[in-house]
């Protein structure tokens, strides 16, 4: 969707921006740092980068401080400062299972090769205020990280750990990954075009909005579709960017990202090929930060989406083109906010088809003009 900024009066426009940074200033307390978004506000920013499609923490950090705190904006900022940069190179294609991770779970077993490994969340905490952050000092804050660091063990994890996944097949419970054939989609440089690829879909569901992908995959929960999958394993971690080196051609470490990858595991579909024994389908989801909502919520869309695409889709989460067409946070600000714009024109001929027709169903009814 290619809608810019309104134009204006210059003075107006001047000004209107004036009053949007009184409005950060008129508080009167200390600016936030790009540096304490970034740190303090990691999830925040990493939903940003996912929705941006460039991996920046402090630009993410700060397109959050310009959009005062407006996801939407802020991804609109980095995709906007994405698309002026020169891609260098291209990795190759990388494995989760290489991922140097933070949190690992799974809900499908107790017990998973490796352990389970709670790392970073809130998911077991109360959803109570804890006031005394309401007068935090610095000091206080920084004991925190010394004082855990204090107490840290010493390091016994490996470098990797096995998939879930990986057990299931061996059992013979999902089928065999499918062959690569073909190179991935790429959403910034090639339009949708139905029907769409796997590949494409899962490129796009990568950089969608949160709350619109949450939305679908809820229908989908809640009865309108059949994907109720159990999570087979959730990983959060970060993965070695692999580059080719320039003259060896060797793959080279050039850094590493946060991502959180997410397999799903929903009840097998009948078969009707002869011979072939039913299995467990499997969903994916994957996508840059710490976002575990989104890439649980891509995988229960990815697993709808299979079924779409090979038959005629039963619900609004197993259509390509419904679900595809409406996830994006940037596609549809830009489609809601251009309602802003000056529709003048259009309205005044709204307007006159109205009294045209209001004026002939008066005429018709004898009644006076």
């Amino acid at each position: 969707m290619g809608y810019v900024a309104i134009k204006g009066g210059e003075t107006a426009i001047r000004e209107a921006a004036r009053l949007l940074e009184f409005q950060r200033a008129q508080g009167g307390g200390t600016p936030v740092q790009v540096d304490t978004i970034r740190d303090q506000l990691h999830l925040l920013t990493g939903r940003v980068i996912s929705e941006g499609g460039l991996y920046d923490p402090d630009l993410a950090a700060l397109a959050l401080k310009q959009a005062a705190g407006d996801t939407l904006e802020a991804a609109f900022f980095l995709r906007a400062f994405r698309s002026t940069r020169a891609r260098l190179a291209v990795t190759d294609m990388h494995d989760g299972g290489g991922m140097r991770l933070i949190r690992r779970i799974s809900s499908a077993f107790k017990e998973i090769p490796g352990g389970q490994m709670l790392g970073p969340t809130p998911d077991y905490l109360q959803r109570l205020f804890r006031f005394e952050q309401l007068v935090e000092g610095g000091e206080v804050f920084r004991s925190l990280a010394r004082d855990w660091l204090r107490d840290l063990p010493p390091p016994e994890l490996p470098d990797s750990f096995p998939k879930v996944v990986d057990a299931l097949r061996a059992e013979g419970l999902l089928p065999s990954p499918p062959e690569v054939t073909a190179s991935a989609f790429d959403i910034t440089r090639e339009p949708l075009v139905f029907p769409v690829s796997r590949s494409a879909a899962l490129a796009t569901m990568s950089r969608a909005e949160t709350g619109s992908m949450l939305a679908i995959a809820y229908s989908s929960m809640r009865g309108y579709g059949d994907v109720h999958p159990t999570v087979a394993e959730l990983r959060v971690g970060y993965v070695p960017l692999m580059l080719s080196h320039p003259v060896t051609g060797e793959p080279v470490e050039a850094g590493e990202v946060l991502v959180t990858e997410c397999e799903v595991v929903a009840m097998y579909t009948p078969t009707e090929e002869p011979g072939a024994k039913p299995v467990f389908s499997l969903g994916y989801g994957a996508c840059f930060g710490h976002n575990e909502v989104k890439a649980i919520s891509m995988a229960i869309l990815d697993r709808s989406l299979q079924k779409g695409m090979a038959g005629t889709p039963d619900n609004p989460s197993e259509d390509p083109e419904f679900v595809l067409l409406h996830i994006d946070g940037v596609d549809s600000m830009g489609f809601c906010t251009h309602y802003k714009m000056p529709h003048y024109v259009t309205f005044q001929s709204d307007m006159d088809r109205l009294r045209s027709t209001q004026a002939r169903q008066a005429k018709l009814a004898g009644e006076p003009a």
